[in-house]
């Protein structure tokens, strides 16, 4: 699989802050990544430092394996890395051309691209009277003109309605559908949960754990168990190979396993155990409970 963008030791200081530290990442072809992490933990400034708008101060990242330089290789990135500005009394097609003529590209894709992100009928439409989700639409549609390879987002729902996130998420799985990789930050799970399949956590600057969604979710999860005799439930369960760890919460014991352990497996144990269960739920831990648990 071909290598987009490779990071290895990448650091940032501001004086006394150490803004990102030591985070190395590698952008395969084809994926969606998302850089999680609460707000100043580094995602920007990572992201910064790639599109040459931010000075690194040791580490080093490439574009396409270095086959290219820095300025020809961004050539084949879109990127949005704040807020849309465009002029406010241009329509929608103009300020698309206006793009085109500022980076030399055919004026041919504006329809197409106003097409994709759904703004063909506003593309007379001026820019000031678009809503913040048509803007944030609008500037996708300008960093997708020159048909690039990768298209980088930060925070891209930040500040839209719940109508606004949807539309751009399910433009986000369009576009990668049509073989465009993504590298997204974001601090919001649900984003990274529902449009990523690669996930990188930061937290103040350090990389805590980067690979596939689907693997941070795919644990062996607990158990919600409620009895009459929860310690001497507790004391019985705590000896089976495949529990983790037990805390108690609102009464209820809370049995997270390191090996899977079915629900009637486990009930059968107990009873036998003279352990009657007046509660028994098993629930996978959700990205939120994996990030809290690495950031915390």
């Amino acid at each position: 699989m071909d290598t987009i963008l490779s990071i290895k030791k990448l650091n940032k200081r501001y004086g006394k802050i150490h803004a990102v530290k030591d985070v190395s990442l590698e952008i395969q072809k084809g994926n969606v990544y998302g850089i999680l992490g609460p707000n100043g933990s580094g995602k920007s400034t990572t992201l910064g430092i790639v599109l040459n708008v931010v000075n690194k101060t040791s580490g080093d990242f490439e574009w396409f394996e270095g086959k290219l330089s820095t300025h020809d290789a961004l050539k084949k990135v879109g990127a949005i890395i704040e807020r849309p500005n465009f002029y406010p009394y241009m329509t929608a097609e103009e300020n698309l051309k206006l793009v085109c003529k500022i980076k030399n590209i055919s004026f041919d894709k504006v329809i197409e691209k106003l097409e994709l992100v759904g703004l063909l009928d506003r593309k007379d439409s001026k820019f000031k009277t678009f809503s913040l989700g048509m803007k944030q639409r609008l500037a996708i549609a300008s960093a997708l003109l020159n048909d690039p390879e990768i298209l980088i987002l930060d925070e891209p729902t930040n500040g839209l309605d719940p109508q606004g996130i949807r539309q751009i998420r399910d433009l986000i799985k369009i576009i990668a559908n049509q073989g465009t990789t993504i590298l997204l930050a974001s601090h919001l799970l649900d984003e990274v949960e529902k449009v990523c399949t690669h996930v990188i956590v930061l937290r103040n600057g350090v990389s805590l754990y980067q690979g596939l969604v689907d693997e941070m979710l795919a644990n062996n999860g607990f158990f919600e168990l409620q009895s009459e005799h929860l310690d001497a439930l507790i004391k019985v369960i705590s000896n089976l190979e495949a529990v983790d760890k037990i805390e108690v919460k609102d009464g209820k014991a809370l049995v997270y396993l390191k090996a899977p352990l079915e629900a009637g497996e486990l009930n059968q144990y107990l009873f036998h155990q003279n352990i009657v269960l007046t509660h028994l739920s098993k629930r996978k831990i959700s990205l939120e409970e994996q990030f809290l648990k690495l950031t915390n």
